[in-house]
């Protein structure tokens, strides 16, 4: 395959970024959908930003996920100072319904959940 499309969550955030410039330098990715609620500032020709304020509100109909390849779903936050329940809707339930949003208009593509489980930033 050598024209691979991407969605990507998370291009603002340390991991993201790093699979979006990685995406970037990749000759066989011929597009990269950033869905965000901010902008990454970046600009590439291969480059689509997609901003959404609420990824709960995602339409499982949305045509704008048509035609893509695979996901890298990096978007994630601390627990700390959380409770329990946020935490569970932001990182869960997030998850979920984005997942199946963007499977509704591609039921053959590749899901990537990209975790920062158990990183501190000592990197140790």
């Amino acid at each position: 395959m050598n024209s691979i499309k991407i969605i990507l969550t998370g291009a603002t955030g340390m991991v993201g970024e790093g699979v979006l410039m990685e995406c970037l330098e990749n000759p066989n990715v011929s597009e990269i959908l950033s869905v965000s609620r901010k902008s990454s500032g970046k600009r590439h020709a291969k480059l689509k930003e997609y901003i959404v304020s609420d990824f709960l509100k995602i339409d499982p109909n949305d045509e704008n996920f048509r035609g893509y390849h695979a996901v890298f779903f990096c978007a994630g936050i601390s627990s700390v100072g959380m409770s329990e329940e946020e935490y569970t809707r932001i990182t869960y339930h997030t998850t979920l319904h984005f997942a199946k949003a963007v499977l509704s208009r591609n039921p053959d593509m590749v899901f990537n959940y990209v975790s920062g489980a158990y990183t501190d930033k000592t990197e140790s």
